[in-house]
């Protein structure tokens, strides 16, 4: 099953099919390798995660991610980061985590990134009933994603055995994306002064839309 949403050039899809996943792979895979990153990752079929991507108009898949719902087996995060996943699971929140972000350098699209984490957003909170997003980020990356995102920084960085280099682990709660989307979702570069990325994220009522079709499609 795909779920397209198509914008400008590109379209953002929810990709649950073989071949979607192995066009993900193929990018993750790609980018981790240009990164240094360890480059065998494959996307398998699973029932607590799904793969989001963005696609050029000819097809061509330029950025991915997987957003993982928590499960009787744990996030992948659990593997290092577990005492601070439990405190939050402690407390009665409902978790899940972005993994296998990839995005092809030479695209130059901001705005499909935000849509990307736009639409694992909706799927997170209105489709799993989500309170929290968690994310594994190398260090360089983790300023991009408190101050263009509002992610909090949690303890400090470990190595992820996974793409073995150090990573730190970071939350965001979803009232507070759903409070920035609310307040600027939509308004794009004409907020250029705002030092964030919701901007680009679809606006209120686009998100109403994209909402009430995927709650007719599961």
């Amino acid at each position: 099953m795909e779920v397209a949403i198509n914008r400008n050039t590109y379209a953002i899809r929810m990709s649950d099919t073989h071949e979607g996943r192995n066009s993900a792979s193929l990018l993750i895979n790609k980018m981790y390798a240009w990164r240094g990153y360890a480059s065998t990752h494959r996307l398998d079929d699973n029932p607590h995660r799904l793969t989001l991507t963005a696609a050029e108009k000819n097809g061509d898949i330029v950025g991915t991610l997987s957003l993982g719902m928590d499960s009787p087996l744990g996030l992948l995060a659990d593997e290092i980061f577990k005492p601070e996943l439990d405190a939050y699971r402690a407390n009665g929140a409902k978790i899940c985590e972005i993994t296998k972000l990839a995005f092809d350098p030479a695209v130059q699209s901001k705005e499909a990134l935000a849509s990307l984490f736009h639409l694992a957003v909706i799927y997170a909170r209105d489709l799993h009933h989500c309170t929290d997003i968690f994310i594994e980020v190398n260090p360089r990356h983790r300023r991009f994603y408190q101050e263009m995102l509002g992610f909090v920084l949690l303890g400090e960085a470990r190595t992820n055995p996974r793409v073995k280099a150090p990573a730190y682990l970071l939350c965001v709660s979803l009232a507070y994306v759903t409070e920035q989307i609310q307040r600027y979702g939509g308004s794009g570069h004409g907020n250029a002064d705002i030092r964030s990325f919701y901007p680009l994220a679809f606006s209120p009522r686009e998100e109403r839309g994209i909402i009430e079709r995927l709650l007719v499609v599961h």
